[in-house]
């Protein structure tokens, strides 16, 4: 996976991360900026999900998009 693609796309991306994970905060995405590992915390502490599946489910998420 190439998660590089993301973060150089981040302002584009901001906009389907809230779509899918509708909890997290503007605020939250502008902190993220772009870094997975703080993407998975995030989503991890607003929607109290365990790791591993927060790590399954951006994978799901990534590997949907239309790049």
């Amino acid at each position: 996976m190439d998660w590089n693609r993301v973060e150089g796309n981040w302002k584009q991306v901001k906009g389907k991360i809230k779509e899918q994970w509708g909890k997290l905060t503007d605020d939250d995405l502008d902190v993220i900026n772009g870094k997975r590992d703080q993407l998975e915390g995030k989503i991890q502490e607003r929607y109290g999900a365990a790791k591993d599946q927060v790590k399954r489910d951006i994978d799901d998420w990534y590997g949907k998009q239309n790049w």
